[in-house]
């Protein structure tokens, strides 16, 4: 009895054993537990403070962002194209491929290059003539060759000029109340160039100055008033040019060239002052303006055929002062410089958008503004002088862009609220008062334009006559009117018959000369090819 006492007992003592562990074993876990809660309560504590000094950076960073937004009153500027009524319709716009804007405004008239048969035309059109254009509406039809460029004079509202493939320059004298009949005898006739003119600019300090470039690679500077080339640049361009600019008082001209070569000329010393070798390396047409303050903008193509533009300080050439790649499109992108804003709007052709950039003095210098986007590709582009804007709707730009067959005007306006004159938009800008005579130009003088304010809205004044002196094509049709109905301009009458007499036959001579030295020099050069040929 005792042992089975014993065993049972026995039995019953293990599993107490093995319960005292288990509650040991389960206490010391607990404390584990514990210990590990307490450590993980610590590490949220220190999150927890850490969060709270956390704060500050945000506030840096939100600081930081804030400084990179640059200040500028033109960061809304926004486009915005006029109702169809108020457009130029069944206009038919040039087809030349020549790229020019085939467009020139003024306060008074848009000019427009348009298709005609035998020869070259452009029409003239009042600002506020618009709707749709009758098919026998006159035009301006005395060139040969169609015409290339055109460009109203900034002295006087009612002239303009154009260059054609027939070789010519013509100067036009544009009726005040607009065109009631074809326009085909010019008041002036400038011939010079050997192969056909694709650029004309007008002086922007001194009357009756002009500038004809062609694409026999010569530019020649007339005095229009007595119709003579007073400089001729014959050796400075091997290639075609491309583009020509004045900078602000005339005394400097930047052109480009199809040698890729960006220059910058003295015209009246005839020498080249700053050579830029491969401006842009691709080998599509540049564009080049001088700005305000010296500086030259350009627009080109990269090697990869990308488009460009770049900033330029011409007393040193080696680099730019800021070079950026906008797209791949293949239009040639013309400039339009406000040098009083200092906004660059740059038109493509064959876009369908106008893309504006503020120049500053702060990096990165050339800065994007926005993009007035449409749906029509515009085959040529105007641009108004700031004082042909309306000034109550703080208009800073005024486009007048051409589809196949209308002109559409753009305006650029910068949102304000109030109705009030906004100063800061519009410092005085260039007038159409001279500050030269064309002899005081060409004897070296040099003046800043002549500024006008556009607070009271700008008020044109009458035109001053323009006066052809000594210009032999002129005199014939004196005493007769043209098909316009206007009578041509007159230069001062002389006092002898043998005087005129006299004045014709110098003129004439000269240009027999001219004539016989050209042609001895194709003989001599048909002569060196025979020579070659029997050699």
């Amino acid at each position: 009895m005792l042992s089975e006492h014993n065993v049972t007992s026995a039995n019953f003592e293990e599993p107490a054993k093995q319960i005292s562990k288990m509650a040991e074993h389960l206490d010391e876990r607990k404390s584990e537990e514990v210990i590990n809660v307490s450590n993980i309560k610590k590490a949220f504590e220190r999150k927890d403070r850490k969060k709270e000094k956390m704060p500050d950076v945000p506030k840096k960073r939100d600081m930081q962002q804030r400084k990179v937004v640059r200040l500028s009153k033109f960061r809304h500027v926004f486009g915005q194209a006029v109702k169809n009524d108020q457009c130029y319709d069944d206009i038919r716009v040039s087809r030349a491929t020549w790229d020019s804007s085939f467009c020139a405004v003024n306060p008074k008239f848009v000019a427009l290059i348009v298709e005609a048969s035998g020869g070259g035309a452009f029409m003239v059109l009042p600002l506020q003539k618009t709707g749709r254009i009758d098919k026998s509406y006159p035009t301006v039809c005395g060139h040969t060759g169609p015409v290339l460029d055109i460009e109203w004079c900034p002295h006087n509202d009612q002239l303009i000029a154009s260059g054609s493939e027939d070789c010519t320059i013509m100067i036009w004298q544009i009726p005040e109340n607009g065109l009631t009949a074809p326009i085909t005898e010019p008041v002036v006739i400038l011939e010079g160039h050997a192969k056909r003119v694709g650029i004309v600019s007008w002086h922007p300090t001194a009357r009756n100055v002009l500038l004809s470039a062609g694409c026999d690679n010569v530019i020649i500077i007339w005095n229009v008033g007595t119709a003579e080339a007073m400089i001729t640049l014959d050796d400075m361009h091997p290639d075609m040019i491309f583009s020509t600019s004045w900078n602000r008082n005339g005394s400097l001209l930047c052109t480009t060239c199809k040698d890729k070569k960006l220059r910058v000329i003295d015209p009246r010393k005839e020498e080249i002052i700053a050579e830029k070798d491969k401006a842009h390396e691709g080998a599509r047409p540049m564009r080049a303006v001088f700005l305000t303050n010296g500086n030259v903008f350009t627009t080109g193509f990269s090697r990869m055929s990308e488009r460009q533009l770049a900033l330029w300080n011409p007393e040193n050439l080696d680099e730019p002062i800021a070079l950026h790649e906008m797209d791949t499109s293949n239009g040639v992108l013309l400039p339009f410089y406000d040098g009083d804003t200092n906004i660059v709007y740059l038109c493509g052709k064959g876009d369908s958008s106008i893309r504006y950039f503020e120049i500053t003095d702060e990096t990165p210098y050339v800065h994007y503004l926005n993009t007035f986007a449409s749906k029509e590709p515009q085959r040529g582009m105007g641009y108004m002088p700031k004082r042909g804007l309306d000034v109550t709707r703080c208009e800073i730009a005024r486009f007048f862009k051409l589809h196949e067959r209308k002109c559409e005007p753009i305006i650029m306006t910068v949102p304000r609220k109030s109705d009030l004159y906004q100063d800061d938009l519009y410092p005085d800008t260039p007038g159409p008062e001279a500050a030269l005579e064309a002899e005081e130009w060409f004897e070296g003088q040099t003046k800043d334009p002549i500024l006008v304010s556009l607070k009271d809205g700008y008020v044109p004044g009458k035109n001053r006559e323009f006066k052809v002196q000594r210009n032999r094509l002129d005199k014939p049709a004196q005493n007769k009117k043209t098909e316009s109905g206007s009578t041509p301009m007159k230069g001062p009458s002389l006092n002898a018959n043998s005087e005129s007499k006299l004045d014709e036959l110098f003129q004439e001579v000269k240009t027999l000369k001219a004539t016989v030295a050209s042609q001895n020099e194709r003989i001599a050069n048909l002569e060196n090819q025979m020579a070659k040929i029997t050699i």
